[in-house]
């Protein structure tokens, strides 16, 4: 079988089924472990898929399920994250403090701020030292670090969260739908999102398109309860006729 044909199959096989193993794809395929290894690593590498330990999952599943690092998810719908970003960046006013959750898109939204009246606050290292670099004025929320979506997490996190209240901010998300509300994989970052989302006035999730309809394993906000600026809606989808919603 040619190695264009085993890519084929194998992208078949973990698209429709949102992820594989190393020991089945190779048991289906009649192809050695090792030479699964080596076509997922180029699949990978191609961004078709997503190689975790043991196998693989379709990029539709991944970040439901699990956080993608935060440099892997930057580089996809950067053109979409961008104009979310852009479109944000001009709600920042003179006089707002402003919260602003870990993320790629809102990293995106650091790169189009230009309001340096502003207070901000993050629970994201490296959100804060980019602010910082840009000469805004920040203040880092402590906590233990999650290495995957560089966020601050966990008790001392939470306490200093409680300790302020933010006029404006701005959250990433992993999947957004109506009955499910805003959703993360992650317990311990949900609580940061809530918590911080409680003491915001106005609230913004980014989302780009491919983060409608999906929900992920915790929820973090009612869909009604922070309003979602994206870039397109899912064909034949609910979120048209919703008021909380804004297209850019």
């Amino acid at each position: 079988m040619l190695a264009d044909q085993r890519h084929a199959q194998i992208l078949d096989i973990v698209n429709g089924e949102g992820s594989a193993t190393v020991t089945g794809l190779a048991a289906r395929l009649g192809i050695s472990e090792s030479t699964v290894r080596r076509d997922l690593e180029k699949l990978d590498d191609s961004g078709c898929l997503s190689k975790v330990h043991g196998g693989a999952v379709s990029l539709d599943r991944e970040g439901v399920t699990r956080d993608v690092p935060v440099a892997e998810r930057a580089a996809r719908h950067s053109a979409e994250k961008r104009a979310i970003a852009q479109h944000a960046a001009r709600l920042v006013g003179p006089q707002d403090f402003v919260y602003l959750d870990a993320g790629s898109t809102v990293d995106a939204l650091i790169d189009a701020l230009s309001e340096k009246r502003a207070v901000y606050a993050t629970d994201c290292v490296s959100h804060a030292l980019k602010l910082a670099s840009r000469g805004f004025e920040v203040i880092v929320l402590g906590g233990s670090l999650k290495s995957a979506t560089e966020a601050l997490v966990g008790p001392d996190a939470n306490a200093a969260i409680n300790r302020y209240h933010f006029t404006l901010g701005f959250w990433g998300t992993n999947g957004a739908t109506p009955e499910g509300g805003f959703t993360t994989p992650d317990f311990a970052e949900a609580e940061v999102k809530r918590l911080s989302m409680a003491q915001t006035i106005h609230r913004f999730v980014l989302a780009d398109a491919s983060k409608l309809g999906r929900t992920s394993l915790v929820t973090f906000g009612d869909f009604r309860s922070a309003t979602i600026v994206t870039t397109a809606l899912p064909e034949g989808s609910a979120f048209a006729d919703l008021e909380n919603v804004e297209v850019v």
